[in-house]
């Protein structure tokens, strides 16, 4: 796979796929322009090297429809405030006015696309909508890790043709880390998994288990672990249907000698909402009418000890329902011990990273992905679609 670096941009048309999905307030006004910030190294290194550049994103989920409250005209109103190039906003994706404005671009200017999920087309990865993205240009650039799991038109089906192709800082960053986590982890290696839903993350503890030496489990997932087992979790929140994959997993984890970690003591509420009464309990049975809604103090200390003996981790997903302060302390515990390890520490996306930088931890991580769904991918397969396409 080429890199930035590698190509010639001088006067040429460069397709730059970025990841401008910035959250927007209720009056369209953008909450946090990190994701705009994060690509202007492989944007000002474009364009101080004479790109007549096009900029492509998605924001939101507009479901193939246009959709004024999910336009990118805030993010290319942004950029102009970022970089003293000249910066226009296109009324559309493709058609007639934006093969205009394309043909048009000088050296050194910036065209910033229509959301490209304004057509069904894109999440297809329609052929005839991948030509039309396509036309004119000379150079296809993937900033956008964060996208690079999904095989849409604007990151897998125009890299086929567009005849030079690589991809930029941000995505040899993300790509450089991970690979260390998947194909040269320094030992020993702690995996640190959390979240509601065992399935959503099955194929990536499959593919840990044949790489990391630890396994810390947290979240609701424990619970489906744990009444997996036979043991009592009252209202915790459960996936039934997956208890049976669960044990497999456990089964798995000890026949390759994986120390497979779930909570020694939790948290329990009766209901999941601030200010809730909370009891820390060491054995199960729950009681009945109680549910798991963090890990406890000796699990953060336990987990803080396997995480201290780590040289590389790979974090994703809390400890338990971090949106409520009452039920952060676990993850932000285990923020602080990652942060205190001095591993080769990636963190990805989400709540995870949320809670990095709500303990004031962000620059004590090694890498935090700017893609949580991408790097989950990349762990489980070991590439993504967008990685694939640039490949060829």
């Amino acid at each position: 796979m080429d890199f930035l670096t590698d190509l010639d941009v001088k006067g040429k048309l460069v397709f730059l796929r970025v990841d401008f999905n910035v959250p927007l307030d209720d009056k369209g006004a953008i909450r946090d322009d990190n994701r705009i910030r994060a690509s202007l190294p492989t944007i000002q290194w474009l364009l101080e090297r004479g790109a007549r550049l096009v900029i492509a994103s998605h924001l939101g989920r507009p479901k193939g429809k246009a959709d004024p409250k999910m336009s990118l005209a805030p993010a290319a109103e942004r950029l102009a405030e970022l970089i003293p190039n000249k910066v226009t906003m296109a009324p559309d994706v493709v058609g007639p006015e934006v093969a205009r404005l394309k043909a048009g671009l000088g050296e050194g200017e910036v065209l910033v696309l229509e959301n490209v999920r304004f057509y069904q087309e894109e999440e297809k990865n329609d052929p005839g909508f991948a030509a039309q993205l396509a036309e004119g240009i000379d150079v296809f650039v993937n900033d956008a890790f964060g996208s690079s799991h999904r095989a849409h038109a604007s990151v897998v089906g125009i890299a086929d043709r567009v005849p030079v192709r690589g991809a930029g800082f941000l995505m040899k960053k993300e790509v450089d880390y991970l690979k260390k986590a998947v194909h040269t982890p320094v030992k020993p290696y702690v995996a640190i998994l959390g979240g509601a839903k065992v399935s959503d993350k099955i194929e990536i503890i499959e593919s840990l288990i044949g790489k990391a030496d630890s396994i810390l489990i947290g979240g609701a997932m424990a619970y489906t672990f744990l009444k997996a087992q036979g043991l009592g979790v009252g209202t915790s929140l459960v996936e039934n249907d997956q208890l049976e994959v669960a044990m497999v997993v456990l089964d798995k984890a000890r026949r390759n000698a994986v120390s497979f970690h779930l909570p020694q003591d939790h948290v329990l509420a009766r209901a999941a909402v601030a200010g809730a009464e909370t009891r820390i309990v060491e054995h199960l049975p729950f009681p009945e009418d109680m549910m798991g809604v963090d890990i406890g103090p000796k699990t953060v200390e336990a987990y803080g000890q396997v995480i201290a003996a780590a040289k590389t981790i790979f974090w994703n997903g809390p400890m338990g329902i971090f949106e409520i302060e009452e039920f952060a302390k676990g993850t932000i515990g285990v923020a602080r011990a990652v942060a205190a390890s001095g591993a080769v520490s990636i963190v990805g996306g989400g709540d995870s990273a949320a809670a990095v930088k709500k303990a004031g931890l962000r620059d004590k991580i090694s890498h935090i992905s700017t893609g949580g769904g991408a790097s989950l991918e990349y762990i489980a397969y070991e590439t993504l679609p967008g990685i694939t396409a640039l490949e060829k």
